[in-house]
């Protein structure tokens, strides 16, 4: 039994190709080879092992090797090795490719050129690029996850019980979240990025600085994944941060919410979460299409300056350099909201603001939403409230 090719509509499809084609003419790049598999889903609609071949002036052809159930036909191949790629495609000899040099291996980089006597060009920054600005499609994907996200997150404060550690309530949480339908995954773009599906910070573990590049690290409960909760007790007057991913159907929403058992938290923590709150609500304003990711970051900045929070503005013994970032696909897309970033909010980005305090003896407080860029500001996609919440006795 043989399936297609494309599980999105052929019109959705062809629209992304066009995108891309767009974005490989305007770069001066006539071939390219995606490998990558947030970047196959994207163009396809689904996950297959094998490379999508892409010329600026014509039609793709799709090189699978699994799995062997999709219906083979003129554009779509079933190959074993890059090797037999050649044989399918007219590339001139000596041309220029364009591959995912951010992610495909080297090994495979090599082959492909030697297969086609070619020279690599990276065409990374031209699929983040493409997809940084969302479809009709995709954006009612993304409001979709979020509603479902929103759900999980108000089934949380009944998930708590006296004495539970910080990885008993991820473990809840988790459970919760995977039973309500999240597929379990977060995919994230980077070098370095390996993370639970939900991040549960506990008091001063939100102080502990991570390897990775997360606005929170924490110690983790093993040094091969050292990130997120550690098995703090959960106690009054320590404040529980839950970032948890909201990937529901292949698009993810990230989302963070604050929690305590009581409602003895510290008058500097409850200062800091609002101005979490304030900076979300300035940014929701200025987040127009043409605003500088970097005017954004500094607006973030300033408002926590003038709280006199500047010292834990995004950590507190380690500080990230960014305050948001575009989710979609993948997790640390385009745009990213940082000091010396360079990009132009354009209409259809989705980004997550996460301007997060620590505050030493208490943790981390703030909050995350994930905002599709429009005309107006932003439009939340999560919608979960935003004060802390006590956890239900």
């Amino acid at each position: 039994m043989h399936d297609t090719l494309l599980m999105i509509p052929a019109g959705e499809a062809a629209l992304r190709l066009e995108k891309v084609k767009a974005r490989m003419k305007a770069e001066n790049i006539e071939h390219i080879i995606v490998r990558d598999t947030a970047n196959i889903f994207y163009l396809t609609g689904r996950v297959f092992d094998g490379f999508i071949y892409i010329n600026a002036s014509g039609n793709p052809t799709y090189f699978v090797r699994r799995p062997n159930t999709i219906h083979h036909c003129k554009d779509v191949v079933a190959v074993t090795k890059p090797e037999s790629m050649p044989e399918h495609i007219d590339v001139p000899q000596g041309s220029e490719i364009g591959l995912e040099l951010d992610s495909l291996t080297y090994a495979m980089a090599t082959r492909i050129m030697k297969a086609f006597n070619a020279k690599a060009v990276n065409a990374s920054a031209v699929m983040r690029k493409v997809r940084s600005v969302k479809t009709g499609m995709e954006l009612e994907m993304l409001r979709e996850d979020g509603i479902k996200h929103d759900h999980v997150y108000s089934k949380i404060p009944s998930l708590f019980r006296e004495g539970m550690t910080d990885i008993e309530l991820q473990v809840e949480i988790e459970r919760t979240s995977r039973l309500e339908g999240c597929l379990g995954q977060f995919r994230t773009a980077g070098d370095v990025m390996e993370i639970h599906m939900a991040n549960i910070l506990a008091g001063d573990n939100a102080d502990a600085a991570s390897p990775y590049d997360f606005a929170m690290g924490g110690q983790g409960m093993n040094p091969s994944l050292p990130v997120g909760a550690n098995g703090t007790v959960i106690r009054p007057g320590l404040s529980v941060m839950v970032d948890a991913n909201g990937n529901f159907n292949g698009y993810m929403t990230d989302m963070t919410r604050t929690f305590a058992c009581t409602g003895d938290i510290s008058e500097k923590a409850l200062k800091a979460h609002q101005c979490s709150i304030d900076i979300c609500r300035a940014l929701e304003k200025s987040g127009r299409p043409g605003a500088e990711a970097r005017a954004l970051y500094e607006e973030a900045a300033s408002i926590a300056r003038a709280a006199g929070l500047e010292d834990y503005f995004m950590g507190h013994s380690q500080h990230a350099g960014f305050v948001g970032h575009g989710v979609g696909i993948e997790i640390n897309e385009l745009p990213v909201i940082a000091p010396k970033s360079r990009d132009i909010l354009e209409t259809g980005n989705v980004i997550a603001l996460e301007p997060k305090f620590v505050i030493p003896g208490t943790g981390a407080v703030g909050i995350e939403n994930t905002y599709a860029v429009t005309a107006n500001g932003l439009e939340a996609l999560t919608h979960s409230p935003e004060q802390i919440t006590v956890f239900l006795p």
